[in-house]
């Protein structure tokens, strides 16, 4: 049930109640579930200089050095930092030896995700449930161990060249307790954060959406089902998911108790160029597009962003100016006024309302990029956002070039 925290969590201090609102959980019998899931582990990105990008991600989002793997430590492939935020781990790693498979994996994608590691209970009873149906092993079960004590890892296929490592902290009854796995020691960071910056910017990790090629959709929304026991939680086709250019479909699948959600576009037919193609083109296949980070409190976290030089997606005027608007979201939190101030978009559905706003990309190539998302109730992902945000989307391919 929910009221099991993992360990990100409690270390995060953060609570269920805390959860629910962050993160949209809800409550589940694990004991019904075929590969249950304790929550995320990881989010393994290859990028082109990890050094740089570990000070990228302190200094712009805030985020807390705690562990690293590379020569001095063994590594002579390649180096990595482990980041932290809240109850969210992200892994960057980039290549050392120049014949590295990450300097093979960069050179055809660029920055990007390769890796969507999920914490398991039983990381056996998952591989054979994979195994089963279908699923490609591309790790078979490995043990791990250093003087902090025991990791069970493997890892399953899933689309693009992106992989699920499965990842057992929990051996024998005991927890490993090293700073991330075996083969990285602790690490701080001589980086000071500016005066007044927020404790952390987000707390938690929300969801991760993945682009497909067109008519692949439908077939790893099946695979989750299937090979992980996923249940399907919305769906976004036609006119909900369209502009006058371009279209695209979305599903969205998650675990039992919501903690795990994964979105799946595909483009759709349209009279140009959509953010999906775009992405596929430049990426070179299906990868993941977005992370949406979770944070209690999205004026205080864009307001700090944008001081540390993190760029935003525009919203025009009309956007909060429309009377419909104003109608179907209701009281907020905060007044519109200050949302358009800071280009924050706002939806509501008939568990509640959330904010999102969304930002360019992070790297060179138009990919990879991040969403801060606050919820109040709502279990949704911002339908009624989707055409604004989408233009916005448009405009920025304009600018490439790209639509």
């Amino acid at each position: 049930m929910t009221d099991t925290l993992t360990a990100q969590e409690r270390d995060a201090h953060l609570d269920v109640e805390q959860l629910k609102q962050l993160v949209g959980l809800v409550e589940y019998d694990e004991s019904t579930d075929v590969f249950p899931v304790t929550g995320w582990d990881a989010v393994v990105f290859v990028v082109g200089n990890a050094t740089q990008a570990a000070h990228y991600y302190q200094s712009a989002w805030g985020m807390e050095l705690v562990a690293y793997s590379g020569p001095e430590t063994g590594n002579r492939d390649h180096v990595s930092f482990v980041l932290r935020s809240g109850s969210i781990r992200f892994v960057l790693q980039g290549a050392v030896d120049p014949d590295s498979p990450l300097a093979d994996h960069h050179r055809r994608h660029g920055d990007g995700v390769v890796d969507i590691a999920l914490e398991v209970p039983d990381v056996h009873r998952c591989v054979e449930q994979a195994r089963t149906a279908g699923a490609t092993v591309v790790q078979e079960v490995q043990e791990l161990s250093d003087e902090h004590g025991r990791v069970l890892v493997a890892a399953i296929a899933t689309y693009g060249e992106t992989r699920h490592s499965l990842v057992q902290r929990v051996v024998d009854g005991v927890r490993y307790d090293g700073p991330y796995l075996p083969g990285h020691v602790e690490r701080t960071s001589s980086y000071q954060p500016r005066q007044g910056q927020p404790k952390r910017i987000f707390q938690a990790l929300d969801h991760v959406v993945g682009n497909v090629e067109l008519g692949h959709m439908d077939e790893w929304v099946a695979f989750y089902n299937r090979v992980m026991g996923f249940v399907n939680m919305a769906e976004f086709v036609g006119d909900d998911i369209a502009t006058d250019y371009s279209a695209l479909m979305s599903k969205v699948v998650a675990n039992g108790n919501h903690r795990v959600k994964f979105p799946l576009n595909e483009p759709a037919v349209g009279k140009r160029k959509s953010q999906i193609d775009e992405y596929l083109e430049f990426y070179r296949g299906a990868g993941a597009q977005h992370l949406a980070v979770a944070t209690n409190d999205i004026l205080a976290s864009v307001d700090a962003l944008r001081a540390n030089g993190v760029e935003f997606l525009d919203t025009p005027d009309s956007y909060y100016e429309d009377e419909e608007l104003r109608s179907r979201i209701g009281e907020v939190r905060v007044p519109v006024e200050e949302l358009q101030k800071r280009k924050i978009l706002v939806d509501r559905d008939e568990d509640g309302y959330l904010l999102q706003i969304f930002c360019k990309p992070l790297g060179d190539r138009p990919t990879v990029f991040f969403e801060l998302i606050e919820r109040h109730g709502s279990l949704g992902f911002g339908k009624g956002n989707f055409k604004a945000l989408f233009e916005a989307i448009e405009r920025e391919q304009e600018r490439r070039g790209n639509l």
